[in-house]
């Protein structure tokens, strides 16, 4: 059985809607749960907030914090989550920044994606240094790993 359908799966069961808030995976999370029919049962919306503008805009990601940490920061990751969670009536929300490559710097190296998740007890965020594997692995495996972060979200409550 998919991550995908393990996470609509327990979804489901527990009667809980979902929202993703995604940068440098475009939707990806979201298309991966939507390819699945009955998905709109638990998948209320998605945000691809790809440019610093949209973050403010969409998710109300504070222009101060993206100023002090940038995008591709733990705290843009967490604001990103509970915005959506804010702006969505939903239970659950996961958020995805990075920088999926070509590029990076010292300080922020390609494959570098930070992940948020939020619910009614609150947001958490982490860090997951991909390294520089192609822009299509680090995306792909920052779809794979924040469909986890909800399945885990959704078995643990």
């Amino acid at each position: 059985m998919s991550l995908s359908t393990q996470v609509l799966d327990a979804a489901k069961e527990r009667g809980i809607m979902i929202a993703t808030a995604e940068s440098c995976t475009g939707g990806m999370v979201a298309a991966a749960l939507t390819d699945i029919p009955g998905s709109s049962a638990v998948v209320e919306r998605g945000f691809v907030t790809y440019t610093n503008q949209a973050k403010i805009d969409m998710l109300g990601v504070s222009p101060a914090t993206l100023d002090a940490h940038g995008a591709v920061s733990e705290e843009v990751a967490r604001e990103m989550a509970a915005g959506a969670l804010s702006h969505a009536p939903v239970n659950l929300t996961v958020s995805i920044t990075g920088i999926a490559g070509p590029g990076g710097s010292e300080f922020k190296p390609e494959g570098r994606v930070c992940f948020g998740i939020a619910d009614g007890n609150g947001v958490n965020s982490e860090t997951v240094e991909y390294g520089a594997l192609g822009r299509e692995t680090v995306r792909a495996s920052a779809k794979d790993h924040a469909l986890a972060l909800l399945l885990e979200r959704l078995q643990t409550g």
